[in-house]
């Protein structure tokens, strides 16, 4: 075949063709003039020519307009425009024409006239782009004014914006010219806001101003209910806010009353509110005012601790007058607090937080000393403002000290739900990431139960077990959860199936049964629902195991230690003891064993197991084969 009978194929560079650019130009150039119109706007006594067709392509609005029948519709018709500024209508047909706005290089009154024109004509891409833009340029003098404006329109996105910069600045945006032009509603929006941390002194003496600029009446005593009374000393009360006239004494009496009859942390405290950033930090101001050890706990170093350094702690004691203290740089609104407890070894811990505004009333936000923690902590509570922030541990497993290696605190708007005060996951948190780990059970790695691998296993690995009759698989979960449900993967490299069942605590004391499947045979993956339950342990129990027909002797291992029975298998734990297996019910009571040495010892028992069965031999059967209950995965929410 001829090269002739294949198509060209041009380059994917150039087989298409894209002059975007030319057509803005060419059609902006017929916006300045009156060649070809068909309509003229009047805007404040400004011709502005057009073309119809244009413009009805490009907005709903002028569609509706110029085509819709009325006078608009006529030829060579002009129309004329209220309430609009004509710089702003002037950008607005450029945009039309070419698609272009230059909003750096406008003032920022025409820009508001500009956002409310592509507001009025439903140009929604314009008034995305417009406010996105203002977000950028928010200043203590244009905030005000921006927020109103925003507020007027109920551009939700820009609105948030504004609130979140004037939370920051308060005291300046009181301060500011542009605060004075803020309409009542916006106002009021703005005051009733817990994050608008400024003093109520502050707030008054400008309100003050505000009712001079706007004119007293029934606005002024509507604006001034959103003082927050009771937050202000006896002496601004009677030497700033009464001589003002401006409010009802019997209200000033009800705040003194409010006052002195509250508790501290009851009252409506204003906060900072800086969403999912650690505010616990030298950058805010915070700082370690109590405790041993103080300059760990901040420096955000969650790394490089031991027993030495890189923690702080204090000494545990029963009147839980000792503690952590951290004074935050300001008070700020919390709701997630996390920890990490000094997690070297396999300790456990109990403690409480509190919080307060002024170290004397202190709220306890979390209560955690009747269960025991390790590693990581991630807290979550209502939401509170808090100038303090105080840990104070209740127990420790190995002593009567409380190490704690970092603290971070913020306000989060992830969703989370609490019972009781303990939160409910919405996720697997049995997971080495969320901290968890198996504390009893025979593995090659300590933690393949948690891995998350739930493919690679087989004969020799990717499994914990325990041996029938002794023992048991237990995860502990870094903190307490009130879980419902449970997802595990038995062992499924053959056709055996198990019996089990398992049980939650809090302490590792008391157990309560949550699934009972001692007499269902079971295979693979197992997904379990029961009551809600708060738990910090899990413990897998099995009770049966299907491949235990066939005779599998455990032949001797040993260890040549003094005082071991030389006569008997013998096994070496990590410590150095030696324990002698006088048969098949002893093996497992000591969990996690040398992890190497019992994957060699059950590999052994696989092999002779695969021998003997071959022989004909009869009895029970040991280890992976038969008498080991054998989880490859286990997850728990």
């Amino acid at each position: 075949m001829s090269s002739n009978s294949h198509p060209l194929r041009p380059l994917a560079s150039v087989s298409e063709i894209d002059h975007i650019h030319l057509l803005s130009e060419q059609l902006g150039a017929l916006v300045p003039g009156e060649e070809y119109s068909d309509v003229t706007f009047i805007v404040e006594e400004k011709r502005f020519p057009a073309h119809r067709v244009i413009l009805a392509a490009r907005c709903h609005y002028f569609r509706a307009l110029l085509y819709g029948g009325m006078k608009e519709s006529q030829p060579q018709a002009e129309v004329t425009l209220e309430e609009t500024r004509a710089e702003a209508f002037s950008m607005l047909l450029n945009y039309l024409y070419t698609g272009r706005a230059s909003l750096s290089s406008a003032r920022e009154e025409v820009l508001l006239d500009f956002l409310g024109l592509a507001h009025r004509y439903g140009l929604q891409p314009l008034e995305d782009s417009t406010s996105e833009f203002l977000r950028t340029i928010l200043h203590t003098h244009n905030v005000c004014l921006v927020f109103d404006v925003a507020s007027m329109y109920c551009l939700s996105a820009l609105s948030a914006a504004c609130c979140a910069y004037m939370d920051r600045r308060a005291p300046e945006v009181l301060a500011s010219d542009g605060f004075l032009t803020l309409s009542k509603t916006a106002l009021l929006t703005v005051l009733r806001r817990d994050s608008f941390a400024a003093s109520e002194k502050e707030i008054f003496q400008a309100l003050c101003h505000w009712s001079r600029q706007n004119g007293e009446g029934s606005a002024t005593q509507e604006v001034m209910a959103a003082v927050r009374l009771p937050l202000m000393s006896l002496t601004e009360m009677l030497n700033v806010v009464r001589p003002s006239g401006l409010l009802n004494p019997d209200d000033l009496l009800d705040a003194i009353k409010t006052r002195s009859e509250s508790r501290d942390m009851d009252l409506n405290y204003r906060g900072m509110l800086i969403p999912e950033e650690n505010i616990a930090t030298m950058k805010y101001g915070a700082q370690v005012v109590k405790g041993e050890l103080k300059s760990a706990l901040l420096d955000g170093d969650t790394q490089n601790y031991d027993l030495d350094h890189g923690f702080s702690r204090h000494p545990i004691e029963e009147d839980g007058r000792a503690g952590l203290q951290i004074k935050l740089g300001q008070a700020s609104i919390i709701n997630h607090i996390r920890i990490l407890l000094w997690d070297r070894d396999s300790r456990s811990y109990s403690y409480y937080i509190e919080v307060s505004m002024d170290e004397l009333d202190w709220v306890r936000v979390v209560d955690h000393s009747k269960y025991l923690c390790r590693s990581w902590q991630n807290l979550f509570f209502t939401p509170r403002v808090a100038r303090y922030v105080r840990i104070v541990g209740t127990h420790n497993t190995v002593n009567k000290v409380f190490h704690l290696v970092a603290f971070e605190c913020m306000f989060t708007h992830r969703s989370f739900t609490l019972e009781k005060g303990i939160l409910v996951p919405n996720e697997n948190v049995a997971t080495i990431a969320a901290c968890s780990s198996v504390i009893e059970g025979v593995s090659r790695s300590r933690n393949a139960l948690l891995n998350g691998d739930t493919r690679n296993y087989d004969w020799d690995s990717g499994y914990t077990c325990h041996q029938l009759g002794s023992g048991a698989i237990v995860i502990q979960l870094a903190q307490p959860y009130t879980i419902g449900s449970l997802r595990l993967l038995l062992w499924d490299c053959d056709e055996r199936s198990y019996s089990y069942y398992i049980e939650v605590s809090t302490n590792q004391q008391q157990w309560t049964k949550v699934v009972d499947r001692t007499k269902v045979p079971c295979r693979s993956w197992q997904t379990l629902k029961f009551d809600k339950q708060p738990a910090s342990f899990i413990r897998i129990v099995g009770t049966n195991n299907t491949a235990n027909e066939a005779t599998i002797r455990f032949r001797q291992y040993r260890e040549d230690r003094a005082g071991a029975d030389q006569s008997r298998p013998v096994m070496m734990d990590r410590r150095g003891a030696v324990s002698t297996i006088k048969g098949p019910g002893q093996l497992a009571k000591e969990v996690f064993v040398d992890q190497e040495l019992a994957c060699k010892l059950c590999r052994l028992a696989v092999r002779w197991a695969l021998l003997e069965a071959r022989s004909g031999l009869t009895g029970a059967c040991f280890g992976t084969e038969a008498l080991a209950n054998s989880s490859h995965s286990v997850a728990a929410s």
